[in-house]
């Protein structure tokens, strides 16, 4: 089986903006780009885990998301790493937008992305980490049975490296 660091998106890869959707909004946290290669040289999965309620909320498409992803993952392959998966929360119960006004197994702080990253990638959530900003991505790795670990803001790279047992 394999193993994984899930990384919620705002607040831990990029700088918070609510609503993020376009690409000039995007601001890279110190040591995300590094902290995605070091899972990439090291045996880790880097896969992203986001809630993304604007959806819901009719403030931006899925197609919108896809083309922000699309450049997140350009932007990586520029320091030789990668997102091996993408996994969205489009639902919020007070959405407007059929059929995201739901309520879902997905949006943190339940557990079903990472579930269902599980399941896409054969990975052991035991030996696997959700790193968030919020107590709700943390509460969705421990839910998943993975180990949480709440970031600080700082140096993505220097979180990644003590949360794996190498800072």
């Amino acid at each position: 089986m394999n193993r994984a660091v899930f990384f919620d998106r705002d607040g831990v890869l990029n700088i918070d903006t609510i609503n993020l959707y376009k690409i000039e909004d995007w601001v890279w946290i110190d040591g995300a780009r590094e902290a995605i290669k070091y899972c990439n040289d090291n045996g880790w999965l880097a896969i992203i885990i986001t809630n993304q309620s604007g959806i819901a909320r009719g403030l931006f498409t899925e197609a919108d998301v896809d083309k922000l992803h699309n450049f997140v993952q350009a932007e990586l392959k520029k320091v030789g790493a990668h997102l091996d998966g993408i996994y969205i929360c489009p639902h919020h119960v007070e959405g407007t937008v059929e059929p995201y006004n739901i309520e879902c197994d997905c949006r943190k702080p339940k557990p079903g992305l990472i579930l269902r990253a599980c399941e896409d990638f054969d990975i052991d959530p035991k030996q696997s980490y959700m790193i968030g900003d919020k107590q709700r991505d943390v509460d969705a790795g421990l839910n998943a049975g993975c180990k949480g670990y709440l970031f600080d803001g700082k140096n993505l790279l220097d979180a990644v490296k003590e949360m794996l047992g190498n800072g």
